[in-house]
């Protein structure tokens, strides 16, 4: 008789899970953005050291949050989220109050004061995903009433989303929206409900680009970048100009030029450029595979989910993440229009950083929650969900 195969330990499967491959990746993408930034901002300030500085602080404060999202109790912290939505709420409202929100180019997204500030609609977000995964989960056998199924939970959604409108903020809005209606759909909201949102949303975002001279310019623009090098597209020209520059193999770390007298916004933005001038096209490539490698692992992930709520609070996370990865992505490569949105873990920005933090935290905390969980392996919401 055949001897039984030993069971792996619980430290074995940590180390294993798909959750290590986000952790590891996530480190990675950090030393990268810390070497890329320090590159970038050569000549940005007299003291070259500026934004390393900064971003260095800003990693260890989002190591510190990371530590202590992934030793908190989830459950306990349902308990909390309509509290947590609520203050996540208040802190919109209190962005767009003159002498309170901090304006920068006609938009007010911050709270704080001088050089310490934190963008709001950052940490609103996880905020939502929190809210609505509770909600979602808590009405799991009524997602097919219109009323308690589906126009709550899109009221929660529409409620963030509109006063990230507000500020103006096109792109973080979106992005929300877009989280949410995902959670809403893999919650089990009927396509019959679905159709009609996603085709209004659409239409309002249009007339809102339509309205705004400036968007729409900017948009236009997008569809004639060569034509439109020294005016609207004039980011993106000089972003793919260092692409080009770069080549496969690169030009060396620091001997790239764009950054230094052509590209704006290259430490936060457009850092990806700088990526691609200095390092060239395969290490490109590279950073692209592992926001894909992130995603593939946080897919396999969420098979564990023993419950609704954990699983869309997983997913909501992941797609914070790769989202927005994918949108920063489209716009340095001239495959979305020109939106100012971070690349994850790579540019310069502390609210942003500290988000990745946190969703990084909330991730291996469920690796951890799940593991003492007594189902199955793959017989958690993701069953119930496709069923």
């Amino acid at each position: 008789m055949a001897s039984e195969r030993p069971a792996e330990s619980p430290t074995f499967r940590s180390i294993a899970s798909p959750v290590a491959v986000i952790v590891v990746c996530a480190i990675g993408l950090t030393f990268l953005g810390l070497t890329i930034l320090f590159s970038a901002s050569v000549s940005l300030k007299k003291d070259p050291y500026f934004y390393l500085d900064k971003q260095v602080i800003g990693v260890v404060a989002a190591g510190l949050l990371c530590f202590v999202a992934s030793r908190i109790n989830l459950d306990y912290a349902r308990r909390a989220s309509a509290w947590i939505a609520a203050a996540a709420l208040i802190l919109l409202v209190l962005v767009l109050v003159p002498h309170l929100g901090v304006s920068v180019k006609g938009s007010r997204r911050w709270l704080g004061y001088g050089a310490a500030r934190l963008q709001v609609s950052e940490f609103a977000k996880l905020a939502m995903v929190f809210c609505l995964a509770h909600y979602l989960a808590l009405n799991q056998t009524r997602i097919g009433d219109l009323k308690r199924g589906y126009l709550y939970p899109l009221a929660i959604i529409g409620a963030f989303t509109g006063l990230i409108l507000l500020e103006p903020d096109f792109g973080t809005a979106a992005l929300a929206l877009s989280v949410g209606l995902i959670l809403l759909f893999l919650s089990g909201a009927k396509w019959r409900y679905m159709l009609p949102t996603i085709a209004l949303s659409a239409m309002a975002f249009a007339l809102l680009v339509a309205n705004n001279p400036n968007r729409l310019r900017r948009f236009t623009a997008f569809l004639d970048v060569e034509g439109n090098r020294q005016g609207g597209t004039y980011q993106l020209y000089q972003s793919l100009e260092a692409f080009a520059a770069g080549g496969t193999s690169g030009a060396g770390l620091g001997q790239g030029r764009q950054q230094i007298n052509f590209l704006p916004e290259a430490h936060t933005d457009f850092i990806f450029a700088v990526v691609g001038e200095e390092l060239g096209m395969w290490f490109t490539l590279g950073v692209v595979a592992v926001f894909a490698i992130m995603f593939i692992a946080g897919l396999a992930h969420l098979r564990r989910a023993p419950n609704l709520f954990h699983f869309l609070l997983a997913t909501g996370c992941l797609l914070l993440m790769c989202l927005q990865s994918i949108v920063n992505l489209g716009v340095v490569t001239g495959v979305l229009p020109t939106k100012g949105m971070s690349l994850p873990f790579i540019s310069a920005g502390l609210s942003n950083l500290l988000l990745m933090g946190l969703l990084v935290g909330i991730l291996i905390n469920t690796q951890r929650t799940w593991a003492r969980a007594s189902l199955p392996r793959g017989a958690g919401a993701m069953r119930e969900v496709l069923a």
